[in-house]
């Protein structure tokens, strides 16, 4: 098994790749996880205009800050994906904090808003990470109401396993409304 102190050959690559001001990896990392970056950012802020301009900043943060991943910390699409939420947020707290200013909302509103997009796109963030076999056994759960005899035919693996695969899932996934210290949710991955 790796060492926490031993990140992806490919991220640390990349890194140096784009310190270097080399063109040719941006827009490899942009064709990686450009996909990602946008809809998390459409998670968080319900608006395509405004998802487009997040991920033109990540990527644009990502060229003029390479040395600010760590990948110490983590790996390379989970220092994205905090930074994308990060930037989300606040363009969400500062799109609603103009409208509490005109009158429209309270700051309730807008801290239950602000919550609920940062648990759906963390929980987003999960799925599209989690490991392939517990991933389907969760997409024929929920999307295909197969119970767990169902899904273990449907994967072709025992009743336990099924059983182990859904546990661990929804284990997983349980862990989008997990909050910090100051109610904000925990980096994803540990990146910083």
């Amino acid at each position: 098994m790796a060492k926490k102190d031993a990140p992806p050959r490919w991220d640390r690559k990349m890194q140096q790749r784009l310190a270097r001001g080399e063109a040719a990896a941006l827009g490899e990392l942009y064709d990686r996880f450009a996909s990602l970056v946008h809809g998390l950012a459409h998670r968080v802020l319900g608006d395509e205009h405004a998802a487009d301009g997040i991920t033109r900043e990540v990527f644009a943060h990502v060229w003029e800050n390479p040395e600010s991943y760590d990948p110490k910390q983590g790996p390379l699409r989970s220092w994205v994906a905090t930074l994308t939420h990060r930037l989300a947020v606040q363009r969400l707290r500062a799109t609603e904090t103009a409208a509490l200013a005109d009158g429209r909302g309270s700051t309730e509103e807008l801290e239950r808003k602000v919550r609920r997009a940062s648990v759906a796109a963390r929980a987003d963030y999960i799925v599209t990470s989690m490991p392939t076999p517990l991933r389907a056994a969760l997409e024929l759960a929920y999307f295909q109401r197969r119970d767990y005899r169902q899904t273990a035919t449907d994967l072709g693996v025992t009743e336990d396993e099924a059983r182990r695969r859904l546990r661990l899932g929804l284990q997983l996934l349980s862990t989008a409304h997990d909050t910090g210290p100051s109610g904000t949710p925990p980096e994803y991955g540990g990146a910083r």
